[in-house]
Formats: C-alpha cells, structure tokens, sequence
C-alpha cells in the first residue's frame, strides 16, 4: 500500500490539499512504513489560481472545467496511492480523488509520522466537516 501525505516541508499535514507543494508517500508493508519519498505536486500555486476562502453558505468549488483539470494534475503523480491524507479539501479535488481509486482522509494531526502511525492502528480521526 501506498499513502501520500499533503505536504510544504515534509514533516507536517498541509492544511488544505490544493495548496500543499508537494506529496510524502508512505510505502507500507506488514502494517509499517518501511519507505518515504517527496513528490512534487500541482496544485494552485502551479495553476496560477487563486482560492476563494470565503464560500457562499452550502456552495462548494472545484466542480468547473477548469478546477476539475487543474485537480487531474494534481492526481497524476499519486496514481500508485491508495489513500491520501491532508488536513483538508474542496469537494472537487475530492471527487477527482475518488475517481482515481484513491481514499481520502482529512485530520487535524499535523505531524505527518504520527498520522501514519495513527492511520495504522486505525486512530487517525477522519474530519469529514474538513470538506468544503
């Protein structure tokens, strides 16, 4: 299995998956992260897209053309993922997720070696209000 991790530095959970710079994939084997590699990742920062954090009361974004090829890019370098982590995400790169085969899990544990671990003993709370 394989999980990548939202990330700007390597050693903690980005906050929102359309901005983190890159991806920390956690190899696992036998219920152990037996290796970690740094991907670079797409995102807005690539884009050139701003982000509005202010949504009107029940909208979501990223369902346009446009987010909806912009949240492929970001796919396409974790196609090997089963799961991905981050602290959160719009509902569009969501779905592009699913569509990839790739489960999504959202927290508040910022440091990336315990939310595996956590993960693995089947802990790591999943934050589904983190969806927007």
């Amino acid at each position: 299995m394989k999980i990548a991790v939202v990330t700007d530095n390597g050693k903690t959970v980005c906050q929102h998956f359309g901005r983190a710079q890159y991806y920390l994939v956690a190899s696992i084997e036998n219920g152990s992260v037996t290796g970690k590699e740094q991907r670079p990742k797409a995102g807005h920062h690539t884009a050139g897209m701003s982000h509005e954090r202010n949504h009107a009361a029940g909208a979501c974004h990223g369902f346009n053309a446009h987010s909806q090829s912009i949240h492929a890019g970001m796919v396409s370098n974790i196609t090997d993922c089963q799961l991905v982590i981050a602290g959160g995400m719009g509902m569009g790169a969501r779905q592009s997720l699913e569509q990839a085969g790739i489960d999504v899990h959202m927290t508040d544990v910022a440091d990336i070696d315990i939310a595996l671990k956590l993960y693995l003993e089947g802990k790591l709370p999943n934050l589904t209000e983190r969806l927007h």
